[in-house]
């Protein structure tokens, strides 16, 4: 097929998550079924869906909600792909070994069942992001996946602040970057630097869109979790706004702040090679002088 005629429908899952995991489920796959009929072939879900936002808190009896993958989670959406005949990029607390956990992506294709996993890369640890209290950093590199007639990429909330892992995972042939996300506003904090924190939060996506030439679909969470350690009323405020942005930069969806929403849009992919082309970004890449780049710092 000629690359001006590859069209594909993404789909992405804003929700708001609950404290019982069955019901959360439940959810996820029922807003997976109402984007799916409306054409999406590809369907992304928020980070972690299946319980709140649990990293606020350093809690072991957190641990219980994790799973192996394949698992009972897993499973649930590889049947409802292979009913659907759709693409489905779900977040999971993978339960690797005892003492052994990831914060993973598991990859659904609706004809060939559970076919990959990313597990993040870049683990947080700052006030209610307690991540790496819980996760272990990923092991399987950065990775691309084919997917219906494209390819996708796969990083996780964190994993967006850094052009490295977009790039990386663009020069394995990923054509659209998904971002499983759960990311919001300390309420606290909201007044004095809200806006601007959302705003770095779509601009440093939007530019790992232009730097590669490629698709990228952020999917947050939204709704207000309160954090089980505050007496006075703390939490994440999640703010929604998940959004789709084209390979030149522009926003061709997005979502409210507060809501769930399903959305599915037809991306052109064609448009990747025009913009590279116009944009040679990847060609004039002087890769003989970035040795660096893999140093923590260069001192003067």
């Amino acid at each position: 097929m000629a690359e001006s005629a590859r069209k594909v429908k993404v789909g992405l899952v804003q929700m708001q998550c609950g404290p019982d995991p069955a019901a959360n489920v439940a959810r996820a796959l029922e807003l997976t079924r109402a984007v799916a009929k409306q054409g999406a072939q590809i369907i992304c879900l928020p980070e972690l869906f299946r319980s709140r936002y649990f990293c606020q808190t350093e809690d072991p009896g957190t641990f219980d909600l994790a799973e192996p993958i394949p698992g009972p989670t897993s499973d649930a959406f590889v049947k409802l792909a292979g009913e659907l005949q759709v693409g489905i990029i779900a977040s999971l607390f993978e339960r690797r070994a005892p003492g052994l956990y990831h914060n993973t992506v598991a990859i659904v294709d609706g004809r060939r069942g559970l076919t990959g996993m990313y597990r993040k890369m870049h683990i947080p640890d700052d006030p209610r992001y307690y991540e790496k209290y819980y996760f272990t950093p990923g092991d399987l590199g950065f990775k691309a996946f084919p997917l219906g007639n494209t390819t996708i990429g796969t990083l996780i909330c964190w994993d967006q602040w850094y052009p490295e892992a977009a790039r990386l995972t663009a020069l394995r042939g990923a054509e659209i970057l998904f971002y499983p996300t759960a990311i919001g506003w300390h309420r606290e904090e909201k007044a004095e630097f809200g806006p601007r924190q959302r705003d770095a939060w779509e601009t440093a996506q939007r530019a790992h869109a232009i730097a590669n030439g490629c698709f990228v679909v952020a999917v947050n969470r939204c709704g207000f979790e309160p954090d089980p350690a505050s007496k006075s009323g703390g939490g994440i405020e999640f703010w929604g706004s998940s959004f789709i942005v084209g390979p030149d930069g522009v926003v061709l969806f997005r979502a409210p702040e507060s809501g769930e929403t399903v959305h599915a849009a037809e991306l052109d992919l064609g448009l990747i090679a025009r913009q590279r082309h116009g944009w040679p970004f990847l060609r004039d890449r002087r890769i003989d002088a970035y040795a660096d780049i893999t140093r923590r710092f260069v001192e003067p």
